[in-house]
């Protein structure tokens, strides 16, 4: 039997309910995040300068399992910074999923990098380890320390893997990968806080690794970011650049480089250390909607929900239905009906390369990257559902 819209809507509201706008995710707060905001409003500490920008870092880095945790205004910029103080230069190339969040990109972009695109493992949703081992060999060599692009002439700089829609892609891979030819590696774990790979926390391989915080994310600060290291330099650079290059003094305003202004405020880090007060409950609830919807769609022919392997442990920031191989028509026709009735989907990102400012942007075959593009649908992923149902 051909799978018809109508069918996927039923399975949803199986879930979500049948009353209600549903959107693909929204932040709880059901903790102490008004205590903590009022107390920055009450003292006037709203800025960088404050003491919960120092707890909500000291948590973090106990959590993501490294030693240093630099809180930043968004994940964008802490990605971006993370390329700098990573050692990335201008004209450099990074290799990253063309499966991904514009972010990875822009932030390349913004270091003055050029976007080196790769595919991705279709058990993972993250990169293909396989495929950039076999790639790498074919163009890429060794001079002067470095790993040069045999084609373009230009340094590769870092790989970046991304953890889809906050599933651990197969680290011990990409990490021999990158150690094989010397490139450093540099996680945009903008999606994964909470998730492990092998009891490992996702964030704490490689050099450094950028986490994110927006409204949308399982822990939310408003807006925000963080970049992770165990690096002790990489650590005060980051620190250093974020504040503007501004060296201490009692009142000189003597800034010793170009730097940003970068540094997450006081307020938002408030409702953040709130917020990861309550993250053990928002990962047992997202594993219990994960499973809910494993349940909801299991014998229904032509769709799936996105299971990751065994080897990780995912946050399920988003949950994903995949629909069996086909035309596009049908996506497009589950996405129109599911949100003119109310319940939010979306289809993943369009690929880097299919954007304007990416098109022309070296690239290995994205066969399996370009199937997923078609075929993934993402789904309401509130934690408020998981808890709802758990009682």
């Amino acid at each position: 039997m051909t799978l018809r819209p109508e069918q996927v809507l039923e399975r949803l509201k199986r879930v979500v309910g049948t009353s209600g706008f549903t959107p693909l995710h929204e932040p709880r707060f059901a903790g102490h995040e008004w205590d903590y905001v009022k107390e920055c409003i009450d003292t006037g500490w709203v800025s960088s300068a404050g003491s919960y920008v120092g707890r909500f870092e000291a948590r973090l880095a106990e959590i993501c399992g490294t030693k240093h945790a630099v809180a930043m205004v968004n994940g964008t910029a802490a990605l971006h910074l993370a390329f700098v103080v990573g050692g990335v230069k201008p004209g450099d190339e990074i290799i990253m999923p063309a499966l991904t969040f514009v972010a990875t990109a822009n932030a390349a972009a913004h270091a003055g990098a050029i976007p080196h695109l790769a595919d991705s493992d279709a058990a993972t949703l993250g990169l293909d380890a396989a495929k950039l081992k076999d790639y790498l060999a074919r163009i890429a060599r060794r001079q002067d320390g470095a790993t040069i692009n045999r084609e373009t002439g230009r340094r590769i700089a870092a790989i970046v893997p991304m953890h889809t829609f906050g599933h651990p892609g197969d680290m011990d891979a990409i990490c021999e990968v990158a150690d094989a030819h010397g490139i450093p590696v540099i996680e945009d774990a903008a999606e994964s806080l909470g998730s492990t790979y092998k009891g490992r926390p996702c964030g704490s391989f490689g050099l450094l690794s950028a986490l994110s915080f927006n409204g949308n994310k399982i822990v939310t600060t408003g807006g925000g970011g963080a970049i992770l290291t165990n690096d002790d330099a990489i650590a005060q650079r980051a620190r250093h650049l974020s504040t503007t290059a501004k060296r201490a003094h009692a009142w000189s305003f003597d800034h010793d480089e170009v730097g940003w202004n970068y540094r997450l405020p006081n307020i938002n880090a408030a409702l953040g250390v709130a917020q990861l007060e309550q993250l053990p409950g928002f990962l047992a609830a997202k594993r219990e909607l994960a499973r809910m919807w494993q349940a909801a769609f299991a014998g229904l022919d032509g769709i799936s929900v996105f299971v990751p392997p065994a080897f990780g442990n995912s946050n399920h920031w988003l949950t994903a239905l995949i629909l069996a191989p086909g035309d596009r028509q049908l996506r497009d026709g589950i996405l129109t009906l599911t949100n003119a009735s109310g319940v939010m989907t979306r289809p993943v990102w369009k690929l880097m390369h299919h954007l304007p400012a990416f098109a022309d942007v070296p690239r290995m075959n994205l066969a399996t990257a370009e199937d997923l593009e078609q075929r993934i649908i993402n789904i309401p992923s509130s934690a408020r559902h998981g808890m709802d149902h758990a009682g």
